[in-house]
């Protein structure tokens, strides 16, 4: 029996086939990747965030707003005591002098600060952390001129970190309550660096190298508030503190909730 003659165009049919069964599988291989990937590398950690971003009535409340807060109280808990030690032990007016700006600023500032946490109902911490105890207690036990050049060279350091955190938060909150404590402990913050500068006593060398070595010590992060979500309120801004000799008060203790609702 002769063998059947080829079909014609089979062959061609049998190429093409194998042709588009590879493109398929190549396609396959770069679609996999697409479909399969579960994001960028820190997806996980921008969630996190976002959890603790809340929405108030005047505007978004972020982690690092509520940690500013936190930090904002702190800083008055510990350098108005030490203006007024600065007030009362500084051999030379430039060094009082400043200790009267850190009062009056820090008296002003506290009540900022005090007023924000309320409304947005956050805790506030009523005595400094560790480490501003210690420098509390290095300024306490310094006598002369050993005390100038320590309240000096400790509240300009600790003017240097704070600075920082400031401008950090002014440039990115979200929130007008904060936006506007940010500016007014940016004007505090400025005027006492000047004032402290002003005495002479800064070793700007030693500055740098804490400011470039060391970090400030963090606050543990405040609670998520629980308020209501609102359209967003803007602030007037609070005018500037005025130092002032005359304030020596010690701090009120902070209210640790938000006021209590009408009819409550």
């Amino acid at each position: 029996m002769r063998p059947r003659p080829p079909i014609k165009g089979r062959g061609i049919f049998s190429g093409t086939g194998l042709i588009i069964t590879g493109l398929a599988a190549t396609a396959a291989a770069l679609l996999y990747p697409i479909f399969s990937y579960s994001g960028p590398p820190g997806a996980a950690d921008a969630d996190t965030l976002s959890a603790q971003t809340v929405l108030t009535q005047y505007g978004r409340l972020s982690a690092l707003d509520r940690d500013f807060v936190t930090k904002v109280r702190l800083a008055g808990l510990w350098e108005l005591p030490a203006g007024q030690l600065a007030e009362e032990k500084g051999t030379t007016q430039a060094v009082r002098t400043a200790g009267e700006h850190l009062v009056a600023g820090h008296t002003s500032l506290d009540a900022h600060v005090r007023m924000v946490a309320t409304r947005l109902g956050l805790p506030l911490p009523n005595e400094p952390n560790e480490q501003q105890k210690q420098w509390l207690a290095t300024l306490g036990g310094a006598q002369g001129q050993d005390f100038d050049r320590e309240f000096a060279n400790i509240l300009r350091l600790a003017h240097g970190r704070v600075f920082s955190v400031v401008a950090q938060v002014r440039a990115g909150t979200q929130n007008s309550l904060v936006r506007d404590l940010a500016d007014d402990a940016n004007s505090t913050v400025l005027d006492h660096i000047r004032v402290l500068e002003a005495t002479g006593y800064v070793d700007f060398t030693s500055l740098a190298q804490n400011l470039a070595a060391t970090t400030s010590p963090s606050a543990s992060p405040s609670p998520v508030p629980t308020v209501d979500p609102a359209q967003a309120v803007p602030v007037t801004p609070s005018p500037s503190a005025t130092p002032s000799s005359s304030v020596t008060y010690s701090l009120p203790p902070a209210v640790s909730g938000p006021p209590p609702t009408n009819g409550s």
